[in-house]
Parts: C-alpha cells; structure tokens; sequence
C-alpha cells in the first residue's frame, strides 16, 4: 500500500537512526527495526555472533556471499575482515541489490573491498574468475535461495574457485533445509562438516 517495499522501509528507517560508516550500529538498527517493526530474513544478532566467530578463526582474504539480499550479512563479514581482504557479493534480485549497495556504502565499505554482483548466481560463479577477478575464495558464506546451495557448491569446485582449506559456512541447512546440499557435503569425502545450533532469526 505505501508503494514501497520492506526492505526499502527497513533502509529508509537505517537511514535516519543508524551512525554511519559505523557497521556495529547499522547492523543493531537493523535488528531493532527486525525485532519491533517488520520481519525480514537477515542473518540476526543470534546466528551473527556465529558468523563472527568463525570469520576471526579463519581470516580469509577472499570471501564470497551468496545471496546479498538486504546487505546485512555482508556489512557483518567486511567488519570481521583483516586487512586487504575483499569480498565478493552476489544478489539475483536488482531490487534487493539496490537497497544491499547503500547499506554496504553507507557502513563505510568502498568498491576496493567490498564489490556488489548483480545477477543469477549460476550465471555469475562461472565468470568470478575472469570477470571480477577472484581466483579462489577462501571463505564461502551461503545465504541464498536452499535449493541452489548444492548445485552453486559444486559450481564453485568444478570452476576451481575454492583455496586449499576453503571454509563453507551455510544458513538455514536445517530449517528451511537443504537436505541434499547437507548430504554432499558429509558423504562426499571433500569437507569436514560441523552443525551450529542456533534459533531462527529475530
């Protein structure tokens, strides 16, 4: 009815209450307007602190985020990245993707460190390497539509887009679920796998 939609309200709403270039803020007003307002699905301050976790164990140089949506996971991975790390975004809907840069923008995150692809992420994993430069991820955060986490991991092995020792790490593998993505990856014989508890967003 108001014309705009949720995610627009949510930004609209980050925009007149959040500090910018101050990613800790941004990502708690966020939280608020999730908690008090409307409902979106963000990574949360729950599943978040996970995030964080295993971010500061690993320090990837390259990571790279499936599934951008409203850019609050990935103002969360550039404010856990060590210096002269980049990370890579993808977001199949120009909508969401256009909400996504100005939150990444207005946290303090430049183009150098943080690039924002627009696009089916089966179209644009097969061009990282020679389009935008990324020879191997590190780090591979999964937040996107569940029934393309297997077919876009096994995209990125037979592209050779993952480092010696690359982390995974996927949202939502239980709930909603991605049962055949959870399969692969503990029968294939390529991947350690570890299951984090956590409650479902706000």
């Amino acid at each position: 009815l108001t014309g705009t939609s949720r995610e627009q309200r949510a930004f609209q709403y980050v925009l007149a209450h959040a500090i910018p270039a101050d990613p800790h803020h941004i990502l708690q007003t966020f939280d608020q307007w999730c908690y008090h307002c409307e409902h979106l699905s963000c990574v949360g301050p729950d599943k978040g602190r996970i995030v964080e976790r295993v971010l500061l164990e690993r320090a990837p140089l390259r990571v790279l985020e499936l599934g951008t949506y409203c850019g609050y996971g990935t103002v969360l991975l550039a404010q856990g990245l060590p210096p002269g790390a980049r990370l890579y975004t993808i977001e199949g809907d120009p909508q969401h993707a256009a909400v996504a840069e100005k939150v990444i923008r207005l946290a303090g995150f430049s183009e150098d460190m943080v690039e924002l692809i627009v696009g089916p992420s089966e179209e644009v994993i097969p061009r990282l390497q020679e389009k935008h430069g990324l020879k191997k991820a590190d780090f591979v955060f999964m937040d996107h539509w569940k029934r393309c986490y297997l077919r876009d991991l096994r995209l990125l092995e037979s592209h050779q887009l993952l480092a010696e020792g690359a982390t995974i790490l996927a949202d939502n593998v239980l709930f909603p679920g991605a049962p055949h993505f959870l399969q692969y990856a503990k029968t294939c014989g390529k991947y350690h796998c570890k299951v984090h508890r956590a409650s479902l967003e706000y």
